[in-house]
């Protein structure tokens, strides 16, 4: 027996499709899931860009770094060293100078009454040269002299005075004041004497002064004044110019590497332009005993005998002295030296690592015309020379090396280039 409940109802059948769609799991929407990728992908490109931002300004800061420090360095031009001659002798160049040189002034105020020997005439030591008026002068001393004569007369009756009075004191026939009087008096004029006298002396003096005589042997090479001329004692204006040309001097400067190899009384050979292929000699009478420190020179005389008058003050020599052997030489532009504290340098380049690198060298100079130097020491063959450095070069700095020919280039490329009208060289105008 079976318990039915017909009354109660029946739970309705679920379809597959209902069952199916109860039982499956949740999921969020669609839409939420791409929104979230493109986020990602978003969020990675920005991070790419990013990424690539910061190395591409890096490479930047590199690359500007690297512009810089190669536009800073300075563009130099180097030149290999050029090798001098071996050097036994030096010839250096010497001004000739007279033996003695004076110029004469007036000593004292007037006119020029006449002179005597122009330029070029050979006078002897008191020769009298001229002669200049000057009544002032003599008035001065006329006046003096009268003036001496009374201080004389005065000093004649003071003294007699005095000697009476020293004899009549001892009797008591005057008195010892009076005495002491006379005997003051005659002193005093005395010494007004002796004034007077030495202002005649010096009146005298200057009167000498109008006749201008010849101070040493030699020749009047300048006359600054003629007939009538106005003279005014301690004037700039020179009456005569004379020199001694018997012996002349020739003065040079050696440099300080050669200055211990020069001699007292050594003998020196000497040439002159205007007597090619003749040597003349002379002697080595003294030097300076002291290097110049503005040029790093010993200065030497040489004294030549020019009796004969065949040469003259003023004029160039060339100078030989015979040195001890010296090995390899090295000639460079006297632009290339560098004057630094430390002493002279010059700049060099060598390559290290891939880069050019100046090195500042010591050197020792010899032989210096103006336009080039020799380099006795510091410099190796094959080095390679500077030829202009800059004032800031210092030891170790990297510089960028400019040949003359690719500097020549340059220069051509930033001219403008002349025009070829090619219609012109066309007959008939091009047509």
């Amino acid at each position: 027996m079976t318990n039915e409940h017909p009354s109660q109802p029946q739970p309705a059948p679920r379809n597959a499709h209902q069952d199916n769609h109860e039982s499956a799991p949740d999921h969020p929407p669609a839409s939420k899931r791409g929104t979230s990728v493109a986020l990602v992908i978003v969020a990675i490109a920005i991070t790419v860009y990013a990424i690539f931002g910061i190395l591409k300004r890096r490479q930047n800061d590199e690359v500007l770094a690297r512009t810089t420090q190669e536009n800073a360095a300075p563009t130099v031009i180097a030149l290999a060293a050029k090798p001098g001659a071996a050097v036994s002798t030096i010839t250096l160049p010497g001004n000739v100078t007279a033996f003695t040189d004076a110029p004469l002034y007036a000593r004292t105020n007037g006119y020029l009454v006449r002179w005597y020997y122009d330029i070029g005439a050979k006078v002897k030591k008191g020769a009298l040269l001229a002669e200049i008026a000057a009544p002032e002068v003599d008035q001065q001393v006329a006046q003096a002299q009268a003036d001496l004569a009374t201080a004389e007369a005065n000093a004649g009756n003071a003294k007699n005075q005095a000697e009476r009075y020293k004899g009549l004191v001892g009797s008591d026939a005057v008195s010892k004041q009076d005495t002491e009087t006379f005997v003051t008096q005659a002193a005093s004029t005395s010494a007004v004497v002796k004034s007077a006298q030495a202002n005649v002396a010096r009146l005298q003096q200057l009167q000498g002064f109008e006749k201008i005589y010849a101070p040493f042997d030699g020749t009047v090479t300048a006359r600054g004044v003629d007939t009538g001329q106005l003279i005014s004692e301690g004037s700039a204006s020179e009456l005569f110019h004379m020199q001694a040309l018997q012996t002349l001097r020739v003065y040079t400067n050696i440099p300080e590497i050669y200055a211990s190899s020069v001699k007292r009384g050594e003998k020196i050979d000497l040439t002159f332009p205007q007597y090619p292929g003749r040597v003349f000699q002379g002697t080595l009478v003294r030097t300076a005993d002291a290097i110049d420190p503005s040029n790093r020179t010993l200065l030497v005389e040489v004294d030549i005998d020019n009796r004969k008058g065949e040469l003259m003050p003023g004029s160039l020599a060339q100078v030989q002295f015979k040195t001890p052997s010296i090995g390899q030489t090295f000639i460079v532009p006297a632009s290339a030296l560098i004057f630094r504290r430390e002493g002279m340098r010059v700049g060099t380049v060598t390559d290290q690592n891939g880069a050019t690198i100046a090195h500042l060298v010591p050197v020792t100079i010899g032989i210096d015309d103006g336009a080039t130097v020799q380099i006795i020491t510091g410099l190796n063959s094959g080095d390679r020379i500077i030829q202009d450095p800059p004032d800031s070069l210092i030891e170790g700095q990297k510089v960028r090396v400019e040949t003359p020919n690719s500097q020549n280039e340059s220069q051509n490329t930033s001219r403008p280039q002349p025009r070829h009208d090619q219609d012109a060289q066309k007959p008939n105008g091009g047509q």
